[in-house]
């Protein structure tokens, strides 16, 4: 190599200061003999190295020799340093192993050895296992409402209930929320009530939505948690520009957004991904993989190990958890949150769950999943059940306070439809309101239209107020 340049040197230099970079493969001479290195394009670019000796070149590392010490050489990429290797070798399209899943109860609720549980006590233990049953209970009579006709549409958390609750009894209030729409247990957490629930399933004047959502769309700006919107992902990009908010302005909070295995295929999720880890935003992504994007496996939504691995793929630290162990996910998200805030970066948690509901009201899933596949995981990883079990085995709970929850809440959640479903409907101005400040003519003529229909067909549009003229 030495003798090919040594003619060609004059003709490198020349090209050089022509170019204004060296854009060949540039021997430099080291001033003692016998040593070498070598440049291969700009210095603002990449460079070869093989040892921490220093050539004469300010931006050249030089080894004793080139030839035998290849392995050791180093592309110096603005984006860090890369090893070579003269071994071409593919990664592998997935690891051998799967990455194992966090958990600390077992199936029955048994405490896994030798996690002693220092965080949890017996009262905050009761609340969550209180909320997991009340979602329970609200799920099972709003969906038998809205098969009566009685509301349009719903959407359970059958099967999931622990991540929200669980999720949310680790968080602080200052914490901001954007939800998708598994994750009442947040909201109830916060103070929602059940009549805040009925009320914006029933789109009533009391809805703090003006009834201008679908149901299950909740969303409370005094509870720190932003209102559900239908299309999949968008809420991610946005909960990585509030948690940059965070911490443009220093505020001991994180975001935290949620968001099922179907959603990660969007590109939304992507977006944010990369998003949050450039500008170290302090948010937490929890993905609730419950193996089915409405009537599409997992896999035939992905071929990598789950939804983990691809927090690594953009340099965020991630980690899986059991989905039924509310224990865990309560130990997971409180250190996830610790981490997000103290080392101002980005956390994703997968959480391995299963949707032991249909997908909404509008799906039948045992058109598309066995049945027996849905009955076990409704009897033998009810993640309800095992947190009973195991505040049971502590003394925290017992038949007696199971039976008087079970009926209060029942009882709590009839009334609250019953007065939800008789409230007034928002006025219908409230349609036109809210965006503009000075409302335009053509919304202005939209307003004047619907009026008018209103007029014409009133037993179809019971507003209880007279339209205006």
């Amino acid at each position: 190599m030495a003798l090919w340049l040594a003619p060609h040197r004059r003709a490198i230099a020349s090209l050089t200061k022509t170019s204004g970079r060296l854009s060949s493969y540039h021997h430099h001479a080291s001033s003692n003999p016998g040593q070498q290195c070598y440049h291969y394009g700009s210095s603002r670019h990449a460079h070869l190295t093989a040892s921490s000796q220093q050539c004469d070149h300010p931006r050249l590392l030089q080894h004793d020799h080139p030839i035998t010490n290849h392995q050791h050489a180093e592309l110096d990429f603005p984006g860090g340093r890369v090893r070579f290797t003269s071994e071409m070798q593919f990664l592998r399209q997935s690891p051998e192993k799967r990455i194992p899943c966090f958990r600390l109860l077992d199936d029955a609720g048994h405490p896994i050895p030798p996690h002693a549980f220092p965080q949890l006590s017996g009262d905050l233990a009761v609340k969550m296992y209180k909320d997991m049953v009340t979602i329970q209970v609200m799920d099972a009579t709003f969906f038998v409402a809205q098969r009566q006709g009685r509301i349009s549409f719903y959407l359970t958390s059958d099967g999931e209930e622990a991540i929200s609750v669980a999720s949310a009894a680790a968080l602080k209030p200052q914490d901001v929320v954007l939800p998708q729409y598994r994750e009442p247990g947040i909201l109830l957490w916060r103070g929602f009530t059940v009549q805040d629930f009925a009320n914006q399933c029933f789109g009533n004047k009391a809805d703090y939505g003006k009834g201008r959502q679908m149901p299950v769309h909740y969303g409370s700006k005094k509870l720190n948690c932003l209102t559900i919107s239908s299309p999949l992902g968008t809420q991610l990009p946005q909960a990585v520009g509030v948690a940059y908010s965070l911490k443009m302005e220093k505020k001991d909070a994180c975001a935290v957004t949620y968001f099922g295995d179907g959603t990660s295929s969007e590109g939304d999720f992507h977006a944010a991904l990369n998003f949050a880890a450039v500008t170290e935003a302090p948010v937490i992504f929890i993905c609730r993989n419950n193996g089915w994007a409405i009537s599409t496996p997992s896999n035939e939504q992905f071929r990598s190990d789950g939804i983990v691995v691809k927090g690594q793929g953009y340099g965020i630290r991630s980690i899986r958890v059991d989905g039924n162990d509310a224990v865990a996910i309560y130990e997971a998200v409180r250190e996830a949150r610790s981490m997000a805030i103290k080392e101002q970066m980005p956390i994703l948690i997968e959480v391995l769950s299963y949707r032991a509901g249909h997908h909404s009201t509008s799906d039948d899933s045992s058109k598309y999943r066995p049945s027996d596949e849905i009955e076990y995981w409704k009897m033998a990883r009810n993640p309800v059940k095992r947190f009973r079990n195991w505040i049971t085995g502590n003394g925290w709970w017992s038949d007696d306070q199971e039976a008087e929850l079970q009926s209060n809440i029942k009882i709590e959640i009839l009334q609250a439809i019953q007065v939800a479903e008789k409230m007034q409907k928002p006025p219908v101005a409230e349609l036109f309101t809210d965006v503009y400040d000075i409302a335009p003519s053509n919304l202005l003529e939209q307003e004047r239209s619907v009026r008018e229909a209103l007029s014409k067909y009133p037993q179809e549009y019971p507003t209880n107020e007279i339209p205006a003229s």
